[in-house]
């Protein structure tokens, strides 16, 4: 069930009536019943897999917090082999078993492994890391195990979040099922607020963006080196808008009921280094590994040569989270290899601070990483490390004007107003943003948004990008 059809609206205002309707202790019983029903709208048995990786983890929590000597540790291991199984089972198992066969052809032997068709769960890698923060959580001592079997699987399953995050924390998120929650119009409003504007993103400006990005990357020695920049450009704006959309229907879809999730972007493309870009950027997904694996291998209070192997993990690691394919690899070691190059030659590069406004230099700084960041979603974007070779082949070698793509003017102009909205919405979000303004304003904006989702959204429901991992 995509956050952008018609079965969605109706789903979500049936669940928030009932939400409202029902008494608070059966509350926890609808949500995970409508959870489950959501996530079983794309792959039924595969809600099995949810079921087990959550009686694991339930009954860890609850194993660590009783024991205080190694088998809380134990406990914990069985804990994240489970879910790190499972993870590597349905998404890594043929892309390592692929790299076998081309390792046993070379040598001239035949991979006695055999190749399975395996679809992978939707969401898989959002809800195993959102598991996992519970299970260490609980062995750190930071957190209380949970007792109630069915809140803890509403916190693994709680549809908003379910299948593309913000990949949640315990300290944050369990706590507030438990809470009463009473109908509240600011929340009712904030929340359709972040839905519109999260249905703009996705429908209007993503949406329209992905056919001249497709059409490109599938040919892209057909098309001169402006196309190229263009399509890649567009892909920079289309991977945003997409996440950024889910993110915040998801979010606005919680607030309705009273629930507060973390934000996931903050105006990423007006960044002005590398590891401001991933303050900015996925947050819940970088918070993660700096919380979970970049502190605990040691972060940036070890000597700089054991610092920089700790950023080229890290990064590796996001990239292969993203997909099992070397061209995520390669993106993300690439993104640590800039870290690392930011980190050494920082007091050279001039970085405007946080609270500047936008002078000149602070415009050379956000344009230099919008390129970086544009050319590295190359990688993330194509199919194969070959296809990555061709655009960028393509895209030094087909300079001339002859045989260019032309963009729709309206394109472009739904560029501008998102480059407007990213500079409105620069230091506060949609929500608190309308909150002072006048009911002109805010009515002028509503209508706009609607308007332009009616007029130009596609007749085709385009998933999420991030579905697929």
């Amino acid at each position: 069930m995509l956050f952008n059809t018609l079965n969605f609206l109706l789903f979500f205002i049936i669940v928030t009536s009932l939400y409202f309707i029902f008494p608070h202790k059966y509350r926890w019983f609808l949500l995970l019943s409508a959870s489950c029903y959501f996530y079983m709208s794309f792959i039924p048995i595969y809600v099995l897999i949810l079921a087990f990786t959550i009686t694991i983890d339930f009954y860890a929590g609850i194993f660590i917090e009783k024991y205080h000597d190694k088998k809380r540790l134990w406990f914990l291991f069985a804990s994240l082999c489970a879910n790190i199984g499972i993870l590597s089972f349905f998404k890594y198992y043929n892309f390592l078993n692929n790299n076998l066969t081309s390792i046993f052809g070379h040598l001239g032997h035949t991979n006695p492994i055999p190749h399975l068709n395996i679809i992978l769960p939707i969401g898989l890698s959002f809800h195993t890391f959102q598991a996992m923060s519970y299970t260490i959580e609980v062995y750190r001592g930071n957190h209380k195990a949970e007792r109630h079997f069915g809140i803890f699987a509403l916190y693994v399953m709680f549809y908003p979040q379910l299948v593309a995050g913000p990949i949640e924390r315990p300290q944050n998120l369990l706590h507030q099922f438990k809470e009463k929650h009473r109908f509240e119009y600011l929340n009712l409003v904030a929340g359709l607020r972040l839905i519109l504007y999260g249905l703009f993103l996705k429908m209007v400006i993503a949406d329209n963006l992905s056919d001249y990005v497709n059409t490109v990357y599938a040919s892209p020695e057909k098309f001169n080196s402006l196309s190229i920049i263009i399509a890649l450009s567009f892909y920079s704006f289309q991977i945003y808008c997409d996440f950024c959309g889910y993110s915040l229907i998801a979010i606005g879809s919680a607030k309705v009921m009273g629930f507060k999730l973390m934000n996931n972007f903050k105006t990423p493309y007006f960044s002005r280094s590398i590891s401001e870009f991933w303050q900015r950027w996925h947050i819940s997904l970088s918070t993660w590994f700096k919380d979970y694996l970049y502190i605990p291998l040691g972060g940036n209070r070890v000597k700089i040569s054991r610092w920089m192997f700790n950023i080229f993990i890290v990064f590796a690691i996001s990239g292969l989270w993203h997909g099992a394919n070397w061209t995520f690899v390669i993106w993300g070691v690439l993104w640590g290899f800039l870290n690392i190059l930011e980190y050494l030659f920082r007091k050279f590069i001039p970085i405007a601070s946080h609270d500047e406004p936008f002078k000149l230099h602070h415009l050379i700084n956000i344009f230099s990483m919008f390129i970086i960041a544009t050319g590295l979603w190359v990688f993330f974007r194509s199919e194969s490390i070959g296809k990555a070779k061709l655009i960028f082949e393509s895209l030094l070698t087909n300079i001339h004007i002859s045989d260019s793509f032309h963009v729709k003017t309206f394109m472009w102009v739904f560029i501008v107003f998102f480059l407007g909205f990213e500079i409105l919405f620069n230091k506060h979000r949609i929500d608190k943003w309308f909150e002072p303004r006048s009911i002109y304003i805010r009515w002028a904006f509503y209508f706009f948004f609607i308007f332009v989702i009616i007029a130009f959204a596609g007749v085709e429901n385009i998933p999420f990008i991030y579905f697929q991992f």
